[in-house]
């Protein structure tokens, strides 16, 4: 389906960005759609670490939203969870306190605006999934052990095709990098995480 975009721009949404950042605009409308799909359980685990006390992991679930957010090209939400995450980091319990229901409220209100991509869940052009990544990426670490050059451009070539988040996509950056400078070990070790992260 042919989405038009322009309801977003006019809501204050950077869909330039957004494309430039995710590849193209089938893979921005998957990300698009992942966005509004992860609204239910992302929310309700920050209410419960807010609940529980448990500032680290609010740090950690609000840092993720904040970096997802400007892939999409949401800079007025990312810069919502960008002050709580703040917030947590310099110990402000009442910030927090305050203002997390408000953030809650408008990360709702910015998630419904995304519903028209619910349900849009052809794979784009080029993008695979959890268990093709998860063999490209296997394949890649016995490449890179073997110092094949060639087959490991290849294969990190394809598991670009994942549709990672804001932060594994750039860890797939720097891969692509220790690989074309033959740090084959470094590499490794980001694809490691990664696969991780996939799982």
């Amino acid at each position: 389906m042919d989405f038009d975009l322009t309801f977003l721009e006019e809501n204050g949404i950077d869909t330039k960005s957004g494309i430039d950042y995710t590849g193209n605009k089938e893979k921005y409308i998957a990300a698009l759609r992942r966005f509004f799909e992860g609204f239910e359980d992302n929310s309700r685990m920050i209410l419960d670490y807010l609940d529980r006390g448990d500032t680290d992991n609010f740090v950690i679930i609000v840092h993720a939203l904040k970096s997802n957010s400007k892939m999409i090209g949401a800079f007025i939400q990312a810069g919502l969870f960008e002050k709580l995450e703040h917030a947590g980091k310099n110990g402000d319990a009442a910030y927090i306190e305050e203002e997390t229901p408000n953030v809650i409220e408008q990360y709702r209100r910015f998630a419904q605006l995304l519903k028209p991509f619910a349900g849009s869940d052809d794979a784009p052009p080029g993008e695979i999934g959890d268990k093709e990544a998860l063999e490209i990426a296997e394949r890649l670490l016995e490449a890179l052990d073997d110092f094949d050059d060639e087959k490991s451009k290849e294969l990190a070539g394809k598991l670009l095709g994942y549709p990672f988040d804001a932060e594994q996509a750039e860890e797939m950056k720097r891969a692509m990098k220790y690989i074309n400078d033959f740090m084959y070990d470094e590499a490794a070790e980001v694809i490691r995480r990664i696969s991780d992260a996939v799982k």
